[in-house]
């Protein structure tokens, strides 16, 4: 008794296309074919397609169902490595599933992190979300257990809306004001952030490399008269302690 392709395939529980590509890669041989063309398989091609279809069934890749579907023994060490890797999977899965359950509870956005998770009196416009995505792959778990607690805990202020919404021709007056009063909003920041570690210091890329990363992120995503701000208060902000004026608890504010 011989079968179709489809009938074999049927038999075997999996699909035409499976069938097919098998015979592409090597997997299953070709059967002969009928006076009409048509292909003919006997009992070791399904045989064959069953050991195949089980070892795919219990994960194993194409690639190693080649070294293992002839093996007359029983092939104890690629059992073993298949295993290790459902379990890291399986870990995987499970830390996901916790990350999951962490932002339907929060209802937080789905493309940042746990540790990254906003607060509730936080607003993030989509260049923040943007610019926060890719430091996440500049950071380490501390680095980003660390900003995760200044974001859920950004305090609202005007100059954030502002510094958003300012246009690429805004003239000298308009910037020096927002610089004039994002200082002591970004200084308290650091005050009440005190170990916000360096985004750079355990860099795994490399402090360049991350530095040229951060700054090509910045060109796309602020404008001239946003970059500009940003430069200003940078400058500010990162001077030496001995070089900064005094200011009273008013400029604080």
């Amino acid at each position: 008794m011989s079968w179709s392709t489809r009938e074999i395939a049927e038999l075997a529980g999996t699909s035409l296309r499976a069938v097919r590509h098998y015979h592409e890669v090597g997997l299953l041989a070709e059967p002969e074919r009928r006076a009409n063309g048509y292909k003919q398989y006997g009992v070791p091609h399904l045989v064959r397609l069953l050991r195949i279809k089980r070892l795919v069934d219990l994960g194993f890749t194409l690639n190693r169902i080649a070294e293992t579907v002839d093996e007359g023994e029983h092939p104890g060490q690629a059992l073993r490595t298949l295993d290790a890797e459902l379990a890291a999977t399986i870990e995987r899965l499970q830390r996901a599933r916790l990350e999951l359950a962490a932002l339907i509870e929060q209802r937080a956005p789905a493309d940042l992190p746990a540790q990254l998770t906003p607060g509730e009196a936080t607003v993030l416009s989509e260049t923040d979300r943007s610019l926060l995505l890719v430091m996440t792959r500049l950071m380490n778990g501390e680095q980003l257990q660390a900003y995760g607690a200044l974001v859920r805990n950004l305090p609202a202020h005007p100059v954030n809306r502002e510094f958003d919404e300012l246009p690429a021709d805004a003239g000298e007056h308009i910037r020096q004001d927002l610089v004039d009063r994002m200082v002591p909003y970004l200084r308290r920041l650091r005050q009440d952030h005190p170990d916000l570690p360096d985004l750079y210091t355990a860099a795994s890329q490399g402090k360049k490399s991350v530095r040229e990363t951060i700054e090509t992120v910045l060109r796309e995503l602020y404008n001239p008269a946003q970059l500009d701000v940003l430069h200003r208060v940078h400058v500010i902000v990162e001077e030496p302690a001995r070089l900064r004026p005094r200011r009273s608890a008013t400029d604080l504010r």
